[in-house]
């Protein structure tokens, strides 16, 4: 049926038709309706709710979204205004980074009058230190405990993040956003200024400026309270729905000489030295972890390690392996690092501790002060440079978990002597620019990937003395170490930008971030930061074959190539490679190893020893700004829909009906 004039004549379903032509004025009118109401704010993001063995942390709507009117918080007063005098309680509040903070926030948290918040994301007003994270990382599953170095425990000796406000920890029962984008954000004042904005210190009159937040969380109490919902979902529903999931991803490794991954536990006659940095970080909002100084400088100089000693160890090779690992999820008790130390207690992995013969872990390095550099190790055990007057304890390390089941000698290199450096740890705020990286101002794009910057430099001289100290600790030869020197460019974008094009895709657009994810079952196959470390490290380490596509993606079907020993990758290559720029195939020995935690394997939920971190899941998440009527006015609305809906019923036959068809019509 035609719901216009000039269609067929009504017949016995008219009736129905009707009906079906008013639902779907009403649809189309209603959504017309909406956008004109409702303004939609994109680049949000959420904090959302974590769970642990005791409680929740993080924030979350109600199931229908939170709503309030917009306040802009600017000053003490309006502070004053929103949790004591204003008379339009619940208020959103829009604050600026100046205001985001534990003392301004805990005073929300335990205000009725509060509805949410939305926190501007903007350098302006930014204090001097901002760490969401807790003054002790990672304190309950590191290797110091009641039963082992107990004086050295929960940070007796040392406060490593003492700018810590523990923020993240907490559990807020109201929505908090961060607005990113600049236009949106100047959108939301101008409503406010127009129909909130106090005149003279007189209330604003209806209609008013309001704001509504949703992200209600399905998780709820505890980790094993979910993953017991959760199982109990899995068993006896018939559409189960899963609450929360365990925080996982993988673990990216390579080596000097070819592992054999197919063979696990013991490897016979290796012996290899770990060297390893971390692959993740967190601030407070889901996802938003630029993480320059606390990861991205282990990464950037365990890469340009790799690249300094890949020439030599090929040439001149060391008797003793060098096994490089870069840990996910070591941010949320160190998941990636605990995942690997069990398998290899289990003889699940390519080697077992055994083989282990010494460790270096690159921490934060980013931000020394003139050219110190310390070394960290465990006062406890035998370190490849015992100092028996310290007894400071290490700083977080995933080094930490393989000191907890074996006396393994090593070192954590790190820019700090005692507390951190970092003063935005784990915040959206540790950022190149915490790390001072700038370029001159008439630098092209293409100009800046070859620009020399201090922090490229200074990330350069503390690769070039890790390289050749692991050399060494593998039994090189001194007489090479000056052929080990670390790049100071943005080599890996600058020597490898064709192979690195096609790569891109997977961060997506603006910087990456270093938040370990729901790996596999939510978000794809592997971590974007993941799979582009993967991809660099075999354009460092590989070698270019001569196998078609095909041949590269089904490697074991060739007679002459060993799957067991490398990884295959077809790439888009330099035009060096063939003199066309055409993709290629290129073998390497790098390879992804799961980094969840054995706590979830074991179905240990409540486990003191592991990581026992799920994130929520949750159906919305969104933000919108819309004007606030008073109670009269909307029930007057509502009347007046009514009465029109009555009026359109009433006259429906009149107003849908068409001129009956003619005996000449044909079809």
């Amino acid at each position: 049926k035609n719901c216009v004039s000039g269609g067929p004549a009504p017949d016995e379903n008219s009736s129905m038709s009707r009906v079906m032509c008013v639902s779907a004025a009403a649809g189309v009118l209603s959504s017309s309706v909406e956008q004109k109401i409702y303004v939609e704010l994109n680049e949000t993001v959420p904090c959302v709710r974590l769970l642990n063995a005791t409680h929740q942390i993080g924030c979350q709507s109600s199931i229908s979204g939170d709503t309030g009117v917009l306040h802009v918080l600017e000053t003490e007063s309006d502070l004053d205004w929103i949790l004591s005098s204003g008379p339009h309680p619940p208020y959103m509040v829009i604050m600026e980074t100046a205001f985001f903070n534990r003392s301004v926030m805990m005073r929300m948290k335990n205000s009725s009058r509060v509805a949410g918040v939305a926190v501007i994301v903007s350098k302006t007003g930014l204090a001097d230190n901002f760490s969401p994270h807790t003054t002790c990382p990672n304190q309950n599953t590191g290797v110091y405990s009641a039963s082992y170095g107990s004086d050295l425990a929960n940070c007796n000796v040392t406060m490593w993040n003492p700018l810590g406000n523990g923020l993240s920890y907490e559990d807020f029962a109201f929505p908090v956003f961060a607005l990113k984008d600049e236009n949106q954000t100047q959108v939301i004042r101008k409503c406010y200024q127009d129909h909130n904005l106090r005149v003279n210190g007189s209330a604003p009159q209806y209609p008013l400026c309001a704001m509504q937040l949703f992200s209600h969380m399905h998780a709820a109490t505890d980790t094993v309270t979910c993953m017991r919902r959760t199982d109990l979902q899995n068993r006896f529903s018939i559409n189960p729905e899963v609450l929360c999931d365990p925080l996982s991803d993988f673990n990216v490794w390579t080596s000097t000489r070819p592992l054999n991954n197919s063979a696990k536990g013991h490897a016979a006659n290796e012996s290899v030295v770990i060297a390893a940095t971390r692959l993740d970080g967190r601030s407070f909002f889901w996802e938003q972890a630029p993480s320059a100084e606390g990861t991205v400088s282990g990464i950037v100089t365990l890469l340009a390690t790799i690249q300094a000693l890949s020439p030599v160890t090929q040439e001149a090779p060391p008797p003793r392996n060098i096994f490089f690992s870069f840990f996910q999820g070591e941010a949320f008790d160190y998941i990636g690092s605990s995942k690997m130390v069990y398998d290899m207690e289990r003889n699940d992995f390519v080697i077992d501790l055994n083989n282990v013969h010494s460790m270096l872990e690159i921490g934060q390095v980013g931000l020394r002060r003139g050219r110190s550099l310390w070394m960290h190790s465990d006062p406890r055990k035998l370190s490849l440079f015992s100092h028996p007057s310290v007894s400071q304890p290490l700083p977080p390390s995933s080094f930490q978990r393989f000191l907890r089941v074996r006396g393994i000698p090593g070192l954590v290199l790190a820019d700090h002597n005692t507390s951190f450096n970092n003063r935005y740890y784990e915040s959206l705020y540790d950022d190149a620019e915490n790390l001072n990286v700038t370029y001159p101002p008439d630098l092209s794009p293409d100009e800046q990937l070859v620009y020399e910057t201090d922090a490229a430099k200074s990330l350069a001289e503390v690769a070039t003395l890790v390289a050749r100290s692991l050399y060494i600790q593998a039994g090189g030869e001194k007489k090479n170490l000056n052929n080990i020197t670390a790049d100071p460019k943005i080599w890996f974008l600058h020597q490898h930008v064709s192979d690195c094009v096609r790569l891109l895709w997977f961060l997506g657009s603006g910087p990456p971030q270093f938040y370990i994810g729901l790996g596999p079952r939510i978000h794809g196959p592997v971590h974007s930061v993941t799979r582009f470390v993967q991809y660099i490290l075999a354009n460092l380490t590989g070698t270019v074959t001569n196998l078609t596509e095909s041949q590269c993606q089904n490697p074991s079907e060739v007679n002459t190539e060993n799957k067991d020993l490398f990884s295959y990758f077809w790439v888009s290559g330099p035009a060096s490679v063939n003199n066309t720029g055409e993709p290629f195939c290129r073998s390497a020995s790098v390879r992804l190893s799961k980094a969840v935690s054995p706590a979830f394997e074991l179905l240990e939920y409540g486990s003191p020893n592991y990581s026992i971190i799920p994130q929520s899941r949750w159906k919305s998440i969104r933000a919108r700004i819309f004007p606030m009527l008073t109670l009269g006015v909307g029930v007057a609305v509502l009347l007046l829909s009514l009465l029109v809906t009555y009026f359109i019923s009433s006259k429906a036959e009149l107003l849908f009906s068409s001129a009956r068809e003619t005996p000449a019509t044909t079809y």
